[in-house]
């Protein structure tokens, strides 16, 4: 049952509009159209590993390249998220996951922080450049963590251990941040307040 922990944001620039919902509290349903096949299946990903309802639907100029619709979609999802989580009173604030898919293996660690930081490391060599499910560059991995990262203001530490298969290695990444941002949201009925010396986060 959802505690109130929402957000509806829209976003229309000259390169793309997004629509999206969120419900921290939800149980990973989703509903994903960003025109970009291999995000919606990262996108849901997300959702069901961090038990988090998400409705997305967005369109861009995909013609040029699937940058501007990933980079808004995450920047969006970003901010959504930093909403949900309101004054983020009686969080466990820190979420951890090693996830397997394969020969691909995936570190992360999540903190509620309030500090926006990204370390992001172990990809192989040119991954960057693989073109995966012939439309989505690796670079494209890294590029949505920032936008999330920086937009909903979390610390997030992502390491790829090992991994030969660019689809197995994006996919681990995504579900490693999913199951660690479901920790770290996850209201924990010991909390007293913001789990923060400070009284903030």
């Amino acid at each position: 049952m959802s505690t109130g922990r929402t957000a509806s944001r829209r976003r229309a620039t000259s390169e793309s509009t997004v629509e999206l919902e969120i419900d921290l509290d939800g149980t990973g349903r989703s509903r994903i159209d960003t025109t970009v096949p291999f995000f919606d299946h990262m996108l849901t990903a997300f959702a069901k590993h961090s038990l988090t309802d998400l409705t997305v639907r967005a369109s861009g100029d995909t013609e040029i390249d699937v940058h501007h619709t990933v980079e808004d979609v995450s920047i969006v999802l970003g901010q959504a998220i930093r909403e949900a989580l309101g004054e983020k009173a009686g969080i466990s604030r820190y979420g951890d996951a090693l996830v397997p898919l394969d020969e691909a293996l995936a570190q992360a660690v999540v903190d509620i922080s309030g500090r926006p930081y990204l370390v992001h490391s172990g990809e192989p060599a040119g991954f960057e450049h693989h073109l995966i499910g012939g439309h989505f560059t690796g670079s494209m991995v890294r590029h949505c963590f920032e936008a999330i990262t920086f937009n909903a203001a979390l610390t997030v530490h992502i390491t790829l251990l090992g991994g030969r298969d660019p689809h197995h290695i994006a996919e681990a990444e995504f579900k490693a941040f999913a199951r660690a941002f479901r920790q770290a949201k996850a209201l924990d009925p010991q909390v007293q307040g913001v789990p923060s010396t400070k009284g903030a986060l």
